[in-house]
């Protein structure tokens, strides 16, 4: 038995070892490729005082920053999909399906509409961040008395749902159009243009919420076997419960704040992740944060190659991917029940 543990450690040592160094990768490949050819020794003399002063706006205030967000919300969103599933014990759970990111992406349009998005900074983030916080602590507050993860998921979808209305109507109601369009921009996702500041304002939070989730690790194996189960093995589900709400708040209100709306990283990711491991939730929490990371990385390099001249936003191609691939987990699901 012991050597089957130290057999299943060292798989899943190795399993993150390959996922960090493909993350590594898309990010040295993130920073080398773009439409200025500055070639791989400019590139990387950019970085560094005392290069090309060309070089150096390009790879410090365009490339470096862009590829630091794709890596850090990657990995949110990768981690956070995985502890969500855990969590409620369904393979389905996502932050977009459980109406985190809709209600994130409502409170960071609003800031839009109002106009405080301009005032400050801070403006944005703080409005997705308490868009995912209401979302979260409304989900769990629904499934209380019953402890349903089946209420859990339809309150999310009545949740995006009306997220989704609130913000077509805040663009119905936007007197102008340069607002809208900036707003419908965000909403599709992406992360070019953006800068240091960006990096500086999320990259904390988005900590934070790795920190707390991974805190939860150990509780969501035992959530594994039922609440009840879990709680007479000493699980504080109160605890967890705020443990889990407070890291996927920080986590997806944070990237969705600073990227707008991305879909289905959380949701592909562990699916492709989960059968290398040996399926405990805890151990696909950081191969679902690299793996995330690595496929953000690679999402963000392919809209700048696939249509040369006009580079395509980065929610559109994750939507392309992972619909077809959400489409197909519902058809074997339903396969497997009948």
């Amino acid at each position: 038995m012991r050597g089957k543990d130290i057999g299943t450690s060292m798989k899943a040592i190795r399993l993150t070892l390959l996922l960090g160094a493909l993350a590594t990768l898309f990010f040295v490949l993130s920073l080398l490729i773009g439409p200025a050819e500055l070639g791989i020794v400019k590139s990387i003399g950019g970085l560094f005082a005392g290069g090309d002063e060309a070089a150096m706006i390009i790879m410090r205030e365009i490339r470096l920053p862009r590829a630091i967000l794709a890596l850090g919300v990657g990995f949110s969103l990768g981690i956070s999909g995985a502890v969500l599933q855990g969590f409620l014990r369904n393979p389905l759970a996502e932050p977009g399906i459980i109406g985190v990111s809709a209600v994130a992406s409502l409170g960071a349009v609003s800031t839009f509409y109002t106009g405080i998005a301009g005032a400050s900074l801070f403006a944005l983030p703080a409005g997705a961040l308490g868009g995912a916080l209401v979302a979260v602590l409304v989900l769990l507050a629904i499934a209380a008395r019953h402890g349903s993860t089946l209420t859990l998921i339809l309150a999310g979808i009545a949740l995006t749902s009306l997220a989704g209305a609130l913000t077509s109507l805040i663009l119905n109601l936007s007197p102008n159009p340069f607002a809208s369009y900036e707003i419908i921009f965000w909403l599709l996702g992406s992360i070019k243009d953006r800068s240091m500041e960006h990096v500086w304002l999320a990259l904390p939070l988005m900590i934070a919420g790795w920190i707390l989730i991974a805190f939860a690790a150990r509780a969501i194996d035992a959530l594994s076997l039922g609440e009840e189960a879990a709680s007479s093995l000493g699980v504080s589900m109160a605890h967890t419960r705020i443990l889990i709400v407070a890291g996927v708040a920080l986590c997806v209100g944070a990237g969705t704040a600073v990227t707008g709306a991305i879909g289905f990283v959380g949701l592909v990711v562990p699916h492709l992740i989960r059968p290398l491991t040996d399926r405990m939730p805890s151990n696909l929490l950081l191969p679902s944060g690299l793996g995330g990371a690595a496929l953000l990385l690679a999402a963000d390099i392919a809209v700048r190659v696939v249509v040369p001249g006009r580079e395509l936003n980065i929610g559109v191609v994750t939507a392309l991917i992972g619909a077809p691939f959400f489409l197909w987990l519902v058809i074997r699901a339903r396969r497997e029940m009948f």
